[in-house]
């Protein structure tokens, strides 16, 4: 049957009748830990399929993924009914997803057209200089953008080296995951906290100390590390893989374009003329369309004036943000039910952990806020994990920024910052670690990557959560 507009039409009415709306609610207090298994399947498969099967998982992840979110719908749709069903799906898709994965799709879009060009010689400053500015521009490009720039010309820069993998281990530290701690446009879990109501120069202030402090301390680490490892290299390889050209930044008018996804995002949160519609109870606000048909048109602008030369020369494809779309319609789905169970408290089935994040007082502990939405995002994935926390802690941003900011800075920091502690805790660090290995570098297996984080990361997250927590 044709879709016409007075179908749409009468959907859209449907969409906005009050009764349909009302009944999107569902009582988290009446679910069981059941309603959680199809979103711990999801994160439990993105975390060990691919290691496991990886062949599997590389050619039918979004199967897999759709089977699991099948899973909670179809039990969801008989028993709650029809009409909470719609009124979540519609929550996810405006309220959530479309924002969420349009960020990305513009920063992802723009970045892949910036391509620096040249070769570099690989010494421990110059290393350590490209490690600080790609820690910089992870805030404003995105992590996945600042490290799809930066890591090939790194890894150009150290191929006649014998010892270049902590160039790589530090790179994800640093570019991929702890420099995109200062803006919701950083790294994904901060845009969820914007998306919720977090101000954008709220992150920006209290991020900025924990990210330059971790920063310093990393860089610091490294140049004494690289130095080291530089002074013992027996013989640098008297042939260069990578002849010496002179260095070329193509595409740069990608740069303004970046400019405006700043501009768009800031708008959104800055601008409230108080103008929506409520699409079955989720109010979609009229600067937040705005911001997203921006983001939208910016990118299909960076598509039709770069060239396509850049673009091959990134090895630019559209695989990883398909792959993080298939992945976070899933996630946004059947996280629903979790975040409707720790609403309801010690009410709900997950009292337990409700439980050992609260003092005896009922105020939040912000050490185990900090250490348990670290653990889970070095494991699972740093944005669902976010999400989940903080909706543990308040579910609402004016309460997490005015009255619990420690406890809202606890959950950014162990988000953002433990991403970087196993190779699937955020979506770059993969993505580095496959082109590092397509170069040549032998990088460590799922378990010696975490001996380095485990020696070098989590002892100054220690120091971080006695100084600031």
């Amino acid at each position: 049957m044709l879709l016409t507009p007075r179908h749409l039409l009468c959907f859209l009415i449907l969409l906005c009748l009050p009764g349909v709306a009302a009944a999107a609610e569902v009582d988290g207090a009446s679910m069981s830990l059941l309603w959680a298994l199809p979103f711990a399947g999801i994160l439990l498969s993105i975390a060990i399929l691919p290691i496991l099967a990886s062949a599997l998982w590389h050619h039918h992840f979004g199967k897999i993924t759709a089977g699991w979110t099948l899973l909670f719908l179809v039990p969801f749709l008989f028993t709650f009914g029809w009409q909470p069903s719609l009124g979540l799906g519609v929550h996810v898709l405006f309220g959530e997803y479309l924002p969420f994965i349009i960020l990305l799709f513009a920063l992802f879009t723009i970045s892949g057209g910036i391509l620096l060009e040249g070769n570099l010689h690989g010494s421990p400053g110059l290393n350590t200089g490209l490690l600080a500015l790609g820690t910089a521009l992870a805030s404003v490009m995105g992590t996945t953008g600042a490290a799809m720039l930066l890591i090939r010309p790194l890894l150009r820069a150290n191929d006649n080296r014998k010892h270049n993998v902590h160039v790589v281990v530090f790179f994800i530290f640093l570019v991929a995951n702890v420099g995109g701690g200062l803006t919701p446009l950083g790294d994904p879990p901060l845009f969820l906290g914007f998306l919720k109501g977090v101000d954008f120069f709220w992150t920006l202030q209290h991020m900025a100390l924990p990210v330059v402090m971790l920063a310093l301390a990393l860089l610091g680490l490294f140049y004494l590390l690289d130095r080291y490892l530089f002074s013992r290299e027996d013989e640098l390889s008297s042939v260069d893989p990578t002849p010496d050209r002179p260095l070329r930044l193509l595409g740069t008018p990608n740069f303004l374009l970046l400019a405006g996804v700043v501009l768009a995002v800031l708008m959104s949160g800055l601008w409230k003329p108080g103008i929506g519609l409520d699409v079955l109870g989720t109010r979609v606000e009229l600067q937040n369309l705005l911001r997203d048909l921006a983001l939208v048109g910016l990118a299909l602008l960076s598509l039709w004036i770069t060239p396509r030369a850049v673009r091959s020369g990134n090895a630019f494809s559209w695989a990883p943000i398909v792959e993080v779309a298939k992945l976070f319609a899933g996630i946004f789905l059947t996280i629903a039910p979790v975040i409707a169970i720790l609403r309801a408290g010690e009410s709900g089935a997950l009292a337990a952990l409700v439980a050992s994040v609260t003092g005896p007082t009922g105020a939040p502990i912000d050490s185990m806020y900090f250490w348990m939405s670290g653990t889970l995002s070095s494991f699972l994935d740093n944005a669902p994990t976010y999400l989940l926390f903080f909706n543990l802690a308040a579910g609402d941003a004016q309460v997490l920024m005015e009255r619990l900011p420690q406890t809202l800075l606890a959950i950014s920091m162990g988000s953002v910052f433990m991403g970087a502690m196993t190779y699937i805790g955020n979506a770059p660090n993969f993505m580095v670690k496959a082109i590092a290995e397509q170069q040549g570098v032998k990088m460590p297996s799922f378990f010696g990557y975490m001996l380095w984080s485990c020696a070098l990361l989590l002892p100054l997250l220690v120091v971080l959560n006695l100084i600031l927590l």
